[in-house]
């Protein structure tokens, strides 16, 4: 007879520590089979050489090592699609019940739908928690219960309401005793999978009180690298949110704490106007008559648009998976205001390329250049390429590590002219918004 047990099924949440809905799971009657499942719809749409499934990879079985050599437990590791996992582990466990944490872009709020159906059939529970964000959905809105849209408002009542949060932890670490052995001995391969190492690497993040309280002063200034690279951790859950949150709390300088209420402004907007991933978040800007010119958009990839600054993102972003904050704002408002390239062509390219890449953030933040968002920068607000470089890379520092030949006759001459550029942006926004 199959003995009970029921599953914890790890998402953006690869940790063992302070892990809510594991923690739940834990706590529950029956033992627990850890779960983890390689997505076939999400890793069939990139790239065959991606850092970011080495990263998962690698974590997964950094997981499944501890399990074994330290709580006598596997993680079970599988690859397809997650209702047809279940329907396989169904068949081969006694299950009663299945956690897992909450997910808020629109494709896993429908894939946990499916799989909440299906294990209801069965007559299987289906717990979800909270656990990557502080507050969620709904939890911070207005006194008429709608979201808010505009970040100082929500900002505000984030922190009105995070006086009277209690930001406990959840000690999953302490009870994963109660975790067993799964059927799969084995992980897949990354080859079976479809996938080679990637030549770039996730790093370490650094969250340090002195990072912390520099923030303000440092974050601005491509060559200082005076950011934390927590993104990819953030992510991917390999970092608690309330960890974070904690500890850049502790410090005078909120500076990098309202960078996170950032990540969770655009995350509730994501999932009130699950729309924006695709369509303007005002709708008129959707008229905008984009040029959409396929060579510029080639050069502007690849680091050729004759602006050292722009040039100088895109080729640390090409080669490294990452792009300095600052630096994203002046490539995007480049692409959108500049090139008159629609802004999807270049969140498309970010999602590609990015270490970090989180829906939310960067539909937010491209929306946000293109005019067309939440709390966006007006249109008529256009970066100046070269001036940018007066205010935040006056020595050259970052242009020269990325760009070496910006002052050598090889180098590309600018593809567009500033002052025409601008004035031609100007006239087809105002084309379509009027």
């Amino acid at each position: 007879m199959k003995t009970p047990c029921s599953i914890f099924w790890f998402r953006r949440d690869l940790r063992l520590h302070d892990n809510h809905g594991l923690y739940r799971a834990l706590s529950a009657e029956e033992p627990v089979l850890p779960l983890f499942i390689f997505d076939s719809e999400i890793l069939d749409k990139l790239p065959k050489s991606d850092a970011r499934v080495d990263f998962i990879y690698d974590t997964v079985s950094e997981i499944n090592k501890e399990l074994g050599q330290k709580h006598n437990s596997r993680l079970e590791v599988r690859y397809g699609k997650p209702l047809d996992v279940f329907k396989l582990l169904s068949g081969a466990f006694n299950i009663k019940a299945v956690y897992t944490n909450h997910d808020y872009e629109p494709y896993g709020i429908s894939r946990d739908a499916e799989v909440a159906a299906y294990l209801d059939k069965q007559q299987i529970e289906f717990h979800s928690c909270k656990d990557q964000v502080i507050f969620e959905r709904n939890e911070v809105v207005k006194a008429d219960g709608n979201p808010y849209v505009v970040y100082t408002p929500y900002m505000r009542r984030w922190f009105d309401r995070f006086k009277q949060e209690d930001l406990s932890s959840f000690p999953s670490e302490k009870k994963l005793n109660r975790c067993i052995e799964g059927a799969e001995t084995e992980i897949p391969t990354l080859q079976t999978m479809g996938f080679k190492r990637s030549d770039q690497k996730i790093h370490p993040f650094t969250v340090s009180p002195k990072l912390i309280q520099d923030y303000e002063a440092t974050r601005n200034f491509p060559a200082m690298d005076a950011t934390s690279r927590i993104g990819p951790h953030l992510r991917f859950g390999t970092v608690s949110i309330r960890d974070m949150v904690r500890k850049a709390n502790r410090e005078s300088n909120a500076t990098f704490l309202k960078e996170l209420v950032w990540r969770e402004f655009f995350m509730q907007i994501l999932w009130h106007f699950p729309q924006t991933k695709d369509e303007s978040f005002k709708p008129k800007y959707d008229r905008i008559v984009w040029r959409n010119n396929e060579k510029e958009f080639d050069a502007w990839c690849n680091g050729q648009t004759g602006y050292p600054l722009v040039d100088a993102g895109m080729r640390q972003l090409n080669e490294t998976g990452f792009m300095h904050n600052r630096v994203r704002m002046l490539t995007g408002s480049f692409l959108c205001k500049h090139l008159l390239i629609d802004w999807r062509w270049g969140e498309a390219y970010f999602a590609e390329k990015l270490h970090d890449y989180e829906m939310a953030s960067n539909v937010g933040n491209w929306q946000w250049v293109a005019g067309s968002g939440v709390d966006a920068s007006p249109y008529f607000r256009i970066f100046n390429p070269t001036t940018q470089i007066k205010k935040f890379d006056k020595d050259h520092e970052y242009i020269r590590q990325w760009v070496p030949e910006y002052q050598e006759p090889t180098y590309p001459k600018p593809i567009v002219d500033h002052k025409m550029a601008r004035e031609r942006c100007l006239t087809v926004y105002k084309s379509a918004l009027n």
